[in-house]
């Protein structure tokens, strides 16, 4: 599964995809008053407001309401006088998802869901995509946090699925979630499909994107090679060709419009992503500009606006990139850890993937502790007899392992590890790898089975997620349409 973003943001990562974050996340007026406005595959910004104004409160989450007046905290007093500076509510929203092929695996989860589960404990996001001009620190603020993680099911079918298997993957997908510490009580989970604003949007953005942006797309064309070939393998017939697109949907194509409707449903205005989806971003700060010139100018625009009760503003803020570089087995302020990367069990230099045709070139969350075993036994080392060594360029498999024997022990420090591991063969390495990963799932697959089996939970779950995600998408959606021209309802 994946944007990120990665991925929403996808990743998206997203992609799923910080002040808001999409593996996305929204813009804060910086007012006495606190608005919000509705982002994937994984993004961080602040919340602007795009329809009348609302804030973010346990009843808009628990009811679904869609707007509440404004407030502004009282100004606080010191020593019995009055502090002057009224505190500004500041909303603070994340969007992110991960695809729900094939299964969850340990790049998802120490790469992406990991930090999900940070950002909605702590309010603290992967450190390097942590704008350093964030107004956590400014105590004239009061900051809300808003989490809402997304199945994205509409970019899982870019490329073929089993229609008998994708239902089922999307609620183990979901249920995964909740068993690695996403809590329902404190973040939103809900399904990408289950909120039609996003292929709403993502069709009205196809219609202004050109075609020859999409062109330019790299992961298209990698993505492409992909699916034709397996296309072609597929075949009974021989009419797909590994050579050409037959067999390649429009979907994929037009993939990073999708994400950039994540993206931009939500308001994110500063979105941590990894350099492979920096080109998705450019995409849509593009389509950004692109819309915001054509259909928001002019008292034209101004009239609609006026006659459909929604501001005479252009109606999408423009995402920066905030890239996020996966430490190497190095540590940040708080340790080992941050964004790992996460990368093949059979080739050191390529990402862990569920893409992947080899199912030993990862690690499932869901794998039996014996096959844990068996896989680590069997990934990919060398030859080298100078002991285990961390961020050797030559040795990107012994970095590997030890990146994910770090993170799933986060309460060891990298000397501690190092210590331990020094001169270390990798016949004694290799167990106590496969038992810390062992040890690291063990409750987090516990958890899942109990949460499996409840489905009528979890689908509650989701349909309190996906209606309070609605209720923010369909304020940019309706904005968006307005600015269009499309008559929209009273």
């Amino acid at each position: 599964m994946k944007l990120s973003l990665s991925t929403m943001a996808a990743a998206a990562g997203l992609v799923m995809i910080s002040r808001p974050c999409l593996s996305f996340a929204p813009k804060c007026h910086r007012a006495a008053t606190a608005t919000t406005a509705a982002a994937g595959r994984s993004l961080v910004g602040h919340v602007r407001q795009v329809g009348a104004p609302s804030t973010f409160t346990t009843r808009l989450f628990v009811e679904g309401a869609t707007s509440a007046p404004a407030a502004t905290i009282p100004a606080g007093t010191t020593n019995g006088e009055t502090d002057p500076t009224p505190k500004k509510v500041i909303t603070r929203r994340i969007l992110s998802g991960v695809q729900p092929t094939g299964s969850l695996h340990l790049g998802n989860y120490l790469g992406a869901i990991k930090q999900w589960v940070e950002f909605q404990n702590t309010g603290k996001f992967f450190p390097g995509a942590r704008d350093e001009n964030e107004v956590d620190g400014d105590n004239n603020n009061t900051i809300i946090n808003e989490n809402f993680f997304c199945v994205v099911d509409l970019h899982a079918i870019t490329v073929p699925q089993d229609p008998s298997q994708l239902e089922e993957s999307t609620l183990a997908s979901a249920a995964l979630y909740i068993a690695s510490g996403i809590d329902p009580t404190k973040s939103k989970i809900f399904v990408q499909s289950h909120v039609s604003a996003h292929a709403e949007l993502a069709w009205l953005l196809n219609c202004v994107t050109p075609m020859n942006w999409l062109e330019r797309m790299i992961q298209y064309k990698d993505k492409a090679k992909k699916a034709a070939k397996v296309a072609a393998e597929a075949s009974d017939d021989g009419s797909a060709s590994s050579s050409n697109n037959s067999g390649v949907g429009v979907g994929l194509f037009t993939y990073p419009v999708l994400m950039a409707a994540d993206i931009l449903l939500y308001q994110a205005d500063r979105v941590p992503v990894g350099e492979d989806q920096r080109q998705h971003l450019e995409l849509a700060r593009d389509i950004v500009r692109r819309f915001n010139s054509e259909y928001c100018r002019g008292n034209q625009y101004k009239n609609r606006c006026k006659k459909a009760g929604v501001p005479s503003r252009p109606v999408f803020t423009e995402p920066e990139a905030m890239i996020v570089s996966a430490p190497s087995g190095g540590e940040d302020e708080d340790g080992i850890g941050g964004v790992a990367r996460v990368m093949s069990l059979t080739e050191g230099t390529s990402k862990m993937s569920k893409s992947d045709p080899s199912d030993y070139s990862r690690i499932n969350i869901l794998d039996p502790p014996d096959v844990i075993r068996d896989k680590i036994k069997k990934c990919k080392t060398d030859s080298y007899t100078t002991g285990i060594e961390w961020n050797n360029p030559d040795r990107p498999e012994a970095t590997n392992l030890l990146n994910i024997y770090a993170a799933v022990q986060p309460h060891r420090t990298k000397e501690d590890i190092l210590t331990e591991v020094t001169g270390m063969k990798w016949g004694t390495f290799k167990p106590l790898l496969a038992e810390a990963i062992v040890n690291h799932l063990e409750p987090i697959q516990t958890k899942y089975a109990a949460v499996r089996a409840d489905e009528t939970y979890l689908r509650s779950v989701l349909k309190e997620g996906a209606d309070a995600a609605e209720a923010i998408a369909q304020t940019t959606l309706k904005a968006a349409k307005v600015a269009m021209g499309f008559s929209v309802p009273k």
